[in-house]
């Protein structure tokens, strides 16, 4: 299974770590290159980043299945979280997964005012009852891999009258997501989304916005944005761009070109490239096949020195090695990988 698209990436060695960061492509990098000659030349005009981040915005919209006016921009997704979890009502009990990442858990664990209940991953569609108020969840863990029953987690949810939170970081880009069903989305772009660090989305499903509270606004939030840069009164955006912050410009130039190509190769089909690949590697190791492009195995303990020694980059998670297969795999990094695992 030959990679896709590879005139667009370059790796040294074998890359396995897209769970991690995401590599560049090659339309970004020059997007980047230019952006920081114009800047050491003074010649940027400020105002023409805009339309990169609205190139993203509506790329995002297009992966979650919603409008362009339902999602805000950012650069981390705890701030997105932090902003779901300041607009709850004080008492509300929030049900998460004990072994969740920490960006999804800690905005509400450092909310006192709400009743936090964490459960193992797989308790948690049945765990959710009349109680609960939102369910916060990853659509995939960071840590191993493993998918989240999107469908049962949204029917379990609207049974018991809760909303849910989903964070889509480590699926968004390999995972075909048009409908999750989930009342707030949030995703960090610089992982499979190939985007540079400090790209983030928060999507909201309509009627919902009024909910969160503009805690960062500031003037990148205004109706117009280049009008509302001094005093005041509050004229913020009537979409969920009130939630936008002022974006780091080098980021989101950097990000357009590449959700321009994930477009075009299509979601679907870099889906089952990625999986393709993670279940060769499984079956190379005697395992039956998975549902994510995300494989963690036990960890040798010299599995720094082989890394190493195989030009090889992976991670450890949870006393775990982590691969990740993504569209600029191929079969000789299955192959790498195996034998570094020999």
């Amino acid at each position: 299974m030959p990679s896709l698209a590879p005139a667009e990436f370059a790796p040294r060695g074998t890359f396995l770590n897209s769970a991690t960061l995401g590599l560049a492509p090659r339309r970004a990098t020059e997007a980047l290159r230019a952006f920081e000659d114009a800047r050491a030349s003074g010649s940027v005009h400020a105002p023409d980043v805009d339309a990169d981040v609205e190139r993203c915005r509506s790329a995002f919209a297009t992966l979650v299945g919603l409008s362009p006016d339902d999602v805000a921009t950012g650069s981390q997704t705890s701030q997105f979280v932090g902003l779901v979890a300041a607009g709850l009502p004080a008492g509300t009990r929030v049900l998460t997964a004990e072994e969740d990442f920490t960006s999804v858990l800690f905005p509400f664990l450092a909310s006192p005012a709400l009743d936090v209940r964490l459960v193992p991953l797989e308790e948690l569609v049945e765990s959710i009852d009349a109680s609960v108020g939102l369910v916060a969840v990853s659509a995939v863990q960071s840590a191993d891999g493993r998918l989240v029953d999107l469908a049962a987690l949204a029917d379990a949810a609207e049974a018991a009258g809760a909303r849910t939170l989903v964070d889509v970081t480590q699926a968004a880009g390999w995972l075909p997501l048009a409908d999750p069903r989930a009342d707030y989305v949030v995703c960090g772009g610089y992982k499979w989304l190939l985007g540079p660090r400090g790209t983030a989305f928060l999507g909201v499903r309509p009627g919902l916005l009024d909910a969160l509270p503009p805690l960062a606004a500031g003037w990148y939030a205004g109706e117009q944005r280049w009008e509302s840069i001094y005093g005041p009164p509050l004229r913020l955006a009537g979409t969920a761009r009130r939630l936008d912050v002022s974006p780091a410009w080098a980021s989101w130039v950097g990000h357009a070109p590449a959700l321009d190509l994930l477009l075009d190769l299509g979601i679907e089909r870099i889906h089952a490239h990625d999986l393709g690949l993670a279940n060769a590697f499984r079956e190379g190791l005697g395992l039956p096949p998975g549902d994510s492009a995300i494989v963690s195995v036990p960890c040798p303990d010299d599995v720094t020195d082989r890394l190493a020694a195989a030009e090889l980059r992976a991670a450890v998670r949870a006393g775990r090695l982590r691969l990740s297969f993504h569209l600029y795999n191929d079969e000789d990094d299955v192959e790498a990988a195996l034998r570094v695992l020999a």
